[in-house]
């Protein structure tokens, strides 16, 4: 079983383990043993007993060649976690709302360290849509919600999240320092919204503003997202104002709902 307060080193029995967990599940492919060993700083003893815990309770499937992959426990939790989420409960209607208004893809997300995480989505009316999931990551420096919600952030939290990003180069368009970064964060902070201009995926261009209220634990944001062939710059312009009173909504409601004493 896995233990919660084992000491194997700096984090411990169970960090270790979700480590090990995040490794496989953030992996493209299935993982064998020798791949995981590689990535890992475990050594091969404590590795081979993780990873057997991990099968053990249905967390990870040990496959007939011999590689790792997600258990089907993990979708348990991932649809209890989602649907009793009440965050996503209460956004939920003005997701459609603005889905309604502009008829692309509608996303909602919340900041989690340097990435964002998406909670929920309403697909595109039109034939060719988004590949997001939900509960995928995204990093924050290059994606409409991400930097929507970086630009919500304290002076101190951001100067503190941008310090720690390693910034990678997903296009040509890519903010891959961080004096680009805040210069695109502090226009967003006057305008209300940020855009993603194909920073993360070629072709995918996004408007997205933040949700955040005095008294919430957390910073999100909602987006619209499309592909650049029918969403100019100019129309996610023309989508911002509605965005960013569909964010104000969200905010308004969940400060209410979700706030201290609530």
């Amino acid at each position: 079983m896995l233990e919660g307060n084992g000491s194997e080193g700096g984090t411990g029995t169970l960090g270790k383990a979700l480590a090990l967990l995040d490794l496989v599940v953030a992996s493209d492919r299935p993982l064998r043993f020798t791949d995981i060993l590689a990535l890992s700083p475990q050594p091969r003893g404590t590795l081979h007993r993780q990873l057997s815990h991990l099968v053990e309770e249905g967390l990870l499937s040990l496959r007939a060649d011999l590689t790792y992959e997600p258990g089907l426990r993990l979708l348990k939790f991932a649809a209890r976690a989602w649907s009793g989420n009440q965050f996503r409960v209460i956004a939920e209607p003005y997701l459609h709302r603005l889905h309604e208004e502009a008829g692309e893809t509608v996303h909602l997300g919340v900041l989690r360290g340097q990435e964002v995480i998406y909670l929920d989505k309403v697909e595109s009316r039109q034939t060719v849509r988004m590949q997001s999931q939900i509960g995928n990551a995204s990093p924050v420096y290059c994606t409409g919600l991400g930097k929507a919600a970086l630009s919500a952030l304290p002076v101190e939290v951001l100067e503190e999240t941008i310090a720690g990003l390693s910034f990678q180069k997903f296009t040509a368009h890519t903010l891959t320092d961080g004096q680009s970064l805040k210069r695109d964060l502090d226009e967003a902070r006057r305008v209300g919204h940020a855009f993603d201009r194909e920073e993360h995926e070629a072709e995918i261009r996004c408007v997205a503003a933040p949700i955040h209220a005095p008294g919430l634990s957390f910073v999100g944001g909602i987006s619209v997202t499309g592909p650049a062939y029918r969403v100019t710059m100019a129309q996610l312009e023309n989508w911002a104002p509605a965005v960013r009173r569909i964010a104000a909504g969200i905010s308004e409601e969940a400060a209410l709902k979700l706030g201290p004493g609530r």
